[in-house]
């Protein structure tokens, strides 16, 4: 696992929270927290080498994806370290998943604020093995600094599945009807909660929810093998439906029709639609607020009946359907068509 380069124009190794980072500080942290876990996946040579051997399984290969998060902007600057380590690693998984692939190891990339108590390191570490159990994956290698600005994570994950059989967003095709697992929303009104952006509900259960589902998405792995058998394209939610569905339509030069009436809400997200006056403009606002990494995905109605029996308890509710047309999305609230001026969350 790589260590991070010297800052120009120090005479001695960058420091972080007052130690060299050559001695107790980053080394110890690298053995004593992230080496272990590594354990269980013999390429990754227990983070000694510079690099990772990775070998899918046999007839496999591999999916890639990578995503960067920074502190004020994905994630606020003062979240539990532990919960900030889910999301790191669970929106990688996400990705994997609508491409019909298995976790399998994954990268880490961390530029640590300088000056960092001990505590945002330790917590840290906390998280990614909680969600390294549950997942089932391995820490392979990466790259640790220290820098002025804000926290910065970046993870690259790995997955496989059978060669050849990768789920596409440019699958699609006309008649496809556009499926979404899960609510949708949640994940949007726990980060307005946490940024005090709305009112509170005068519910603990609902906000506690509101706030799980932004800090610890659900990746919905287990549909990966039928998303293989079943769909002809997917996506993870993590910019807002209406964006994504977007990047579907127009990966497969199809329109993506969305009825916003059929958005499925939780009793949480049902509770803030209530306070709202107007309901079409606050069923946009969720179907655009991001970071709710279900899947959406496109499936023939003949496979339909299949694919919600492999998703088992999971819902899957029909919002619309795919059609020849301009490779756009269509809105639409109770027949009508919505003017939409934002779909989703765009970093510049």
């Amino acid at each position: 696992m790589g260590h991070g380069q010297r800052r120009a124009g120090r005479s001695g190794p960058a420091s972080a929270h007052g130690r060299a980072v050559s001695g107790g500080g980053e080394f110890d942290y690298i053995k004593r927290r992230l080496a272990p876990l590594s354990s269980g996946f013999p390429g990754a040579a227990d983070l000694s080498d510079d690099g990772a051997v990775i070998t899918p399984s046999d007839g496999c290969e591999l999916a890639v994806t990578a995503d960067t998060l920074v502190a004020g902007v994905h994630f606020p600057k003062d979240e539990d370290p532990a919960l900030t380590a889910c999301r790191a690693l669970r929106v990688n998984l996400s990705d994997l998943a609508a491409m019909g692939a298995r976790p399998l190891a994954y990268m880490l990339s961390i530029v640590w604020p300088e000056g960092a108590p001990d505590a945002l390191r330790e917590g840290f570490a906390d998280g990614l093995e909680d969600s390294q159990k549950i997942f089932g994956i391995h820490l392979v290698g990466g790259d640790t600094t220290s820098a002025h600005g804000p926290w910065t994570i970046a993870v690259t994950a790995f997955g496989e599945l059978p060669a050849g059989r990768a789920v596409r967003r440019s699958g699609a095709k006309p008649g496809d009807l556009l499926v979404v697992t899960g609510a949708i929303g949640d994940a949007w009104l726990g980060l307005q909660g946490v940024m005090g952006a709305r009112p509170a509900l005068g519910n603990a259960g609902h906000e506690r929810l509101l706030r799980q589902r932004f800090n610890r998405p659900e990746p919905r792995v287990e549909l990966a093998g039928a998303l293989i058998e079943y769909a002809h394209a997917a996506i993870d939610i993590s910019d807002g439906l209406i964006a994504d569905c977007g990047h579907i339509a127009r990966a497969s030069g199809l329109d993506a029709g969305i009825e916003l009436e059929r958005l499925p809400l939780s009793d949480a997200g049902q509770a803030w639609l209530a306070l709202q006056s107007d309901e079409a403009a606050a069923r946009q606002q969720l179907a655009g607020g991001g970071d709710d990494y279900e899947l959406a995905i496109a499936v023939s109605p003949d496979n339909l009946a299949a694919l919600t029996k492999a998703a088992g308890a999971l819902p899957l509710t029909v919002i619309g359907r795919f059609e020849a047309g301009d490779a756009g999305v269509s809105v639409s609230w109770r027949g009508a068509p919505v003017r939409v001026d934002r779909p989703g969350f765009t970093h510049f």
